[in-house]
């Protein structure tokens, strides 16, 4: 549904833009291209400066109600997961020295890998060692 407004908006956007560039700043603009004094009798001069303003009116409320529309309609409770390989990896790491391997059976405790995690030890690297 949000998708299809914001198309309909795009679309009211871009005939804003046409119908803006149709109209002349001083008034002339379509009645203009119609041959001067001539063109009053086709459509009429003030007549179609009304109706270019009525219709610039009309797709400016129609795209400023789509936005609150579309605004609406936009779920914020959504639980926004990232489908990223790198937040799939940072997850799944380890920080390193938490997860060194122990010592083999029979071994002397001098010969213990430095940095290794002695058990019930704190594995996070914000914590300080003691």
């Amino acid at each position: 549904m949000v998708t299809v407004t914001i198309v309909i908006t795009c679309i009211l956007t871009v005939l804003l833009i046409l119908i803006v560039l149709i109209q002349n700043s001083k008034g002339g603009g379509l009645a203009g291209e119609f041959g001067g004094l001539g063109s009053n009798q086709l459509m009429g001069v003030k007549k179609t400066t009304d109706l270019l303003e009525q219709i610039t009116w009309g797709l400016g409320i129609g795209v400023m109600v789509l936005s609150l529309v579309s605004y609406i309609l936009i779920d914020r409770n959504q639980v926004s997961g990232v489908n990223s390989i790198n937040v799939d990896r940072a997850q799944t790491q380890t920080l390193p020295g938490a997860a060194a391997p122990t010592p083999a059976a029979g071994a002397a405790p001098s010969q213990a890998v430095p940095g290794a995690a002695t058990p019930g030890a704190s594995t996070s690297a914000l914590t300080p060692q003691k």
